[in-house]
């Protein structure tokens, strides 16, 4: 069988998905699914995710769904020769990223990212973004350090954490708005938007 992801191009959490797929090289099918595409709130698709929400990933007998999950599960089942970090101890400090970036960063990015990107520009509120932006930056100082010592964020090489970072981060630079410095955070993100798999996937808004 070949692989199912479901859900919408233009969403943040089913781009991290098809860049993963795309980097390991798997054949697969995109569904195209939720908002204007609907299958979400279909007797077939909630029993698959009875959430309701993507992405979706459907393997063999498998339904996989939560985001961070997908990339998990797509890396330890067909990334050992490429992405998946054998070593525990050198994955759970990789993957600890994938968690602080739920946690600490999303939360804040997510309220720039629709008011910029999402909002028509009559209706966006610029007054709200001065002190998100400040606890972002913040954030962003712990990656910097983090990048002095690493190349990636997941390591030595590229890994399911740069995933979901790399996504959100191409945007974020990509804001009209001012911005600090991170010399190895900037140096990074051009790294990761010269892959080819990024490239076929992060253009979509």
């Amino acid at each position: 069988m070949t692989i199912k992801i479901y859900g919408r191009a233009n969403s943040l959490n089913v781009q991290k998905v098809l860049w993963l797929a795309h980097e390991l090289n798997l054949p697969f099918e995109h569904i195209p699914a939720g908002k204007a595409f609907g299958i979400i709130h279909t007797e077939a698709f909630l029993k698959l995710n009875p959430n309701g929400l993507i992405p979706l990933l459907e393997d063999e007998y498998t339904s996989i769904w939560e985001s961070q999950i997908i990339l998990r599960y797509l890396a330890e089942v067909y990334g050992k020769e490429q992405i998946w970090i054998a070593n525990p101890q050198r994955r759970f400090q990789a993957e600890q990223w994938l968690d602080w970036y739920i946690t600490t960063l999303l939360p804040k990015f997510t309220i720039i990212f629709y008011e910029l990107v999402r909002t028509p520009p009559e209706q966006q509120r610029i007054e709200i973004l001065p002190p998100i932006i400040q606890e972002i930056e913040k954030h962003l100082a712990v990656l910097e350090a983090l990048l002095i010592k690493q190349p990636y964020i997941s390591g030595e090489k590229f890994g399911i954490a740069d995933i979901p970072l790399g996504l959100a981060l191409h945007h974020w630079f990509n804001f009209n708005i001012e911005r600090e410095t991170h010399p190895h955070l900037e140096a990074w993100i051009q790294n990761i938007r010269q892959r080819p798999s990024f490239e076929k996937v992060a253009y979509t808004l």
